[in-house]
């Protein structure tokens, strides 16, 4: 039987960049937009604050556009600052280029398993499911997902207990699927 567990965030990752007041390197997001019209263009930003001084610095979304290349539903949910948006824009890849920014996960995500019992089978099938893109190391997963030390887990690699189709080391951030042999 295959088990599927999904990697979900919890809350909005911290932004990487350094900040101008205080040299600090992580902002965190809070949702909110500033949104500048002149005349028929307009100017997009989201709003982060750095963690350390608080100072505030601006996330460009889009700049100089002309309001009627705008969709009428992503400005209004820029006016009412909703956090889903400011989450689907932090993972935007172009937006992440064009601020010269990176994502820190760290805390902001957590695996959901189920809750099933795998204790008693010799083989164990699981799909991961990436509810966002979510840079995590598999045997993080692996050994979170199965009570295990993180060491524990690279020795049944080792041993060719833990199988996949995908490379399990480095950092994956799409769906994948493992089988354990005990």
């Amino acid at each position: 039987m295959l088990e599927t567990w999904v990697v979900m965030p919890t809350c909005l990752p911290l932004v990487l960049r350094r900040c101008h007041a205080c040299a600090s390197e992580r902002f965190r997001a809070n949702g909110k937009f500033r949104i500048n019209a002149n005349h028929k263009l307009l100017d997009a930003w989201l709003l982060v604050l750095c963690t350390t001084c608080g100072d505030t610095a601006k996330l460009t979304v889009f700049e100089r556009t002309n309001v009627r290349s705008v969709p009428p539903e992503l400005l209004d949910r820029m006016h009412a600052n909703d956090p889903s948006l400011a989450a689907e824009l932090l993972q935007d890849p172009v937006l992440q280029r064009r601020n010269r920014i990176a994502l820190d996960w760290d805390g902001a995500w957590r695996l959901d398993t189920g809750g099933t019992d795998l204790a008693d089978r010799e083989v164990i099938d699981v799909s991961v499911r990436f509810a966002a893109r979510i840079p995590v190391r598999p045997e993080r997963l692996i050994a979170e997902g199965f009570g295990l030390s993180r060491a524990e887990v690279k020795r049944l690699m080792k041993e060719e207990k833990v199988m996949s189709a995908v490379r399990l080391s480095g950092k994956l951030s799409g769906d994948f699927a493992f089988m354990l042999k005990r």
